[in-house]
């Protein structure tokens, strides 16, 4: 697709005319069978050193088209070392996956030049780094972070583009309900998580972990809740945002008052060309229970734009549409851990495309950094 084509397909998306592409044998010829499987699984061991930092809290993944490697997001605050990024080989075939074997790492860089430093020196430059991407057009990484709401300090999320050795590039502007302001935006550490490049690079598209503060209540074991998917430019000019249904809690915590939550820590484009589809990863944590992931095949199309509207009243509002692909407990896995990352990997010879999947262990010896490779036929 050229770009000038690419940005029609763009500003299409604000009108909600523009449908996901059929390739001509899907036009001629019966879809292969929809499924997913387990390739294989590979855990990163616990606190590693890597260039003088601690390989953790691994909350996103991006497959490079530059390279055939990846690029992870570390969400260390900068407690341990410099809030940084890590690049690293992986094998995937239709047989199995191999070892991540890192390849490189480099903190963010502000614009100053200088790391980001902890929340503790309150200079109100800390970052909660989540998500990352790599830009199909420059190369460089495109990652999000979820900034900080405390009674005392107030500092806003952001989506920023930074070269291959970290160095700032520029930041996109956010929409005004995406900002800590008081009582209303983003609750803490639930801002964004997800990121995806979509229609062939001209979109950006970030989701929400939960409910904005004006949205309605986060989910429970009783009910769902709504949280938001913002699609912009790649300028970050906004076209719109979709209400996306959360499902509720999956079990009650153990003791009852422990803690029971749902959100959406990773998104993806399904296709790099279309500009309505995308895969969402619900993650549920429930005390005495465990972890849930579920992936959903999720469609924008004849949506509601939300984009000047409060959630808390959804009447009127149609959200987007989805479709469970895998629940990751039916795939005899050793683990489900803390999920937060999603990419697509290498087309197999199966004629599968790979997905990959990788969880955050929050720098915990109770969890781990677990890499996951599916095989999946849409």
């Amino acid at each position: 697709m050229s770009r000038a084509l690419a940005a029609i397909c763009a500003a299409a998306v604000a009108t909600g005319v523009l449908a996901a592409p059929a390739s001509a044998s899907a036009q001629h010829h019966p879809q292969p069978q929809r499924g997913v499987r387990l390739i294989g699984e590979r855990i990163v061991p616990h606190a590693l050193t890597y260039q003088g930092t601690t390989v953790g809290g691994l909350s996103g993944i991006d497959r490079d088209p530059f390279t055939g490697g990846y690029v992870f997001i570390s969400d260390d605050r900068s407690a341990l070392q410099p809030a940084r990024f890590y690049t690293a080989r992986v094998d995937v075939s239709a047989n199995g996956i191999g070892d991540v074997q890192f390849t490189g790492t480099h903190p963010f860089l502000r614009p100053d030049g200088k790391t980001y430093p902890p929340l503790a020196t309150g200079d109100g430059t800390t970052v909660d780094p989540e998500d990352i991407r790599v830009d199909p057009w420059s190369g460089n990484y495109t990652w999000s972070q979820e900034g900080e709401r405390r009674p005392e300090v107030l500092i806003d999320p952001s989506i920023r583009n930074t070269r291959r050795d970290g160095t700032f590039v520029n930041e996109l502007p956010l929409p005004a309900n995406l900002k800590m302001t008081p009582g209303r935006g983003p609750q803490q550490n639930l801002v964004l998580e997800g990121l995806t490049y979509a229609a062939a690079g001209t979109l950006v598209v970030s989701a929400v972990e939960g409910p904005l503060l004006q949205d309605g209540p986060n989910a429970t074991p009783d009910h769902g809740a709504l949280s938001r998917i913002v699609v912009q430019t790649r300028s970050g000019h906004q076209l719109a945002q979709y209400a996306y249904p959360q499902e509720p809690v999956f079990a009650r915590p153990v003791p009852a008052t422990g803690a029971a939550s749902n959100g959406v820590p990773a998104i993806v484009a399904v296709d790099p060309v279309d500009p309505t589809r995308f895969l969402v990863v619900e993650r549920a944590f429930v005390q005495g229970v465990g972890n849930k992931v579920r992936v959903y095949e999720v469609d924008t199309r004849g949506a509601t734009n939300v984009a000047n509207r409060d959630l808390v009243d959804p009447t009127g509002v149609r959200p987007v549409t989805k479709r469970l692909l895998v629940d990751l407990a039916d795939l005899h896995l050793s683990t489900v851990d803390n999920i937060e990352g999603i990419t697509w990997g290498p087309r197999l010879s199966t004629g599968e495309r790979s997905l990959l999947l990788v969880s955050d262990d929050n720098f915990s010896t109770t969890q781990v950094t677990q890499l996951v490779a599916l095989g999946v036929r849409l």
